[in-house]
């Protein structure tokens, strides 16, 4: 077997979000979109991925932790176009390393998980085990993978020792056990409308009615809910942080900023790119109740980029940005319930338009 394979002219382009970013670039890898190769914000949208998952808990470090998107979004967009996805996990590193060089040595890309700490190019401390990147070659004489991540434009060239640790982490939210999604795409796309009805009525759903726990595991100690209820209790948490330790609020208020903008989220907790692609949906086919999601999701995404800036303005006491960022977020649960309902009248129209 050889010792070395690279798959050249992989069409990457930087993301927002690691997963809407990888799967954008293996899509337009395939050949695959609607007219031409779909936008990130297009793919977010279709993988129905809209969620919210809120814990406060001194379990954590730092003790909050949010994230806007549902769990299952790498299954359920290709799934959703008519692929097929395999999720294999293992303990055993020579196990997880060979399904990643298997399909490299096939032609195929490898969507794999990494824990962004032990990525010497992300240069963070932060440890994060969900982060998607995407494996396109390798030189184990070199002790080198080719490695393309949303958030760097080149290739780069991991160390295969380090890519080992990010995939074997124990990290939160939960252990990488070499992750690797074996992703087999379909020869074409259904119907856009179709496929993005299917995507915004489950983003709904989701948020109504979430089931179980997602990428945040709630059984640990302190508070924390899921969709609508999660918006609720974050914005009824936050009037209670200016009565914080100075030290522990200035945590608070840098994370809050931090998971709503900076985290890979595309900004405004995942919003501002189900905007993009609801807005590409519209275009695409016309239909009136989409185009108003877009403009409905787009002020949801506003305002959270809002609450997210109040808490880090600079020149401004602390105690002073708790309040801010209070008054910020109290219009969020409001807003999160129109994009809700806005999604369900979307998804309505969409699907009646199909007949």
């Amino acid at each position: 077997m050889p010792d070395t394979a690279l798959i050249q002219d992989y069409p990457h382009q930087m993301g927002g979000h690691c997963g809407s970013g990888a799967l954008r670039d293996l899509l337009h890898w395939n050949g695959l979109g609607w007219s031409g190769p779909p936008r990130e914000g297009l793919v977010f949208a279709l993988g129905g991925a809209l969620g919210l998952s809120y814990v406060w808990s001194s379990d954590l470090m730092p003790p909050v932790y949010l994230v806007g998107r549902g769990s299952d979004f790498e299954v359920d967009l290709p799934v959703r176009l008519g692929g097929k996805v395999d999720v294999l996990t293992t303990d055993d590193p020579d196990e997880g390393w060979s399904w990643v060089r298997d399909e490299v040595d096939a032609g195929r890309p490898s969507l794999v998980w990494g824990d962004i700490a032990e990525l010497p190019y992300l240069r963070v401390k932060l440890q994060m085990s969900r982060h998607d990147i995407v494996v396109i070659g390798y030189d184990e004489a070199q002790d080198l993978a080719y490695v393309v991540d949303n958030d760097r434009a080149e290739v780069q060239e991991v160390p295969l020792d380090a890519l080992a640790r990010a995939r074997s982490s124990k990290s939160f939210p939960e252990p990488t056990r070499h992750c690797t999604y074996r992703i087999t795409w379909p020869a074409t796309l259904p119907d856009l409308s179709k496929v993005a009805a299917e995507a915004f009525r489950q983003s709904a759903t989701r948020m109504r009615h979430p089931s179980g726990p997602g990428i945040v595991d709630l059984a640990v100690a302190g508070n924390g809910a899921e969709g609508l209820d999660g918006v609720r209790q974050l914005a009824f948490d936050v009037q209670t942080w200016g009565d914080l330790p100075a030290e522990e609020l200035e945590v608070l208020l840098f994370s809050l900023s931090a998971f709503v903008e900076k985290a890979g989220t595309g900004g405004g907790l995942f919003r501002r790119l189900l905007a993009d692609g609801c807005d590409d949906v519209a275009r695409s086919t016309g239909d009136a109740a989409t185009a108003d999601l877009a403009e409905v999701v787009g002020r949801c995404a506003r305002a959270w980029t809002q609450t997210a800036r109040a808490g880090v303005q600079r020149d401004v006491d602390s105690r002073a940005r708790a309040e801010a960022v209070a008054a910020e977020a109290s219009v969020l649960p409001e807003l999160e319930s129109k994009v809700v309902e806005s999604l369900e009248a979307a998804a309505g129209s969409l699907e009646a338009a199909n007949g």
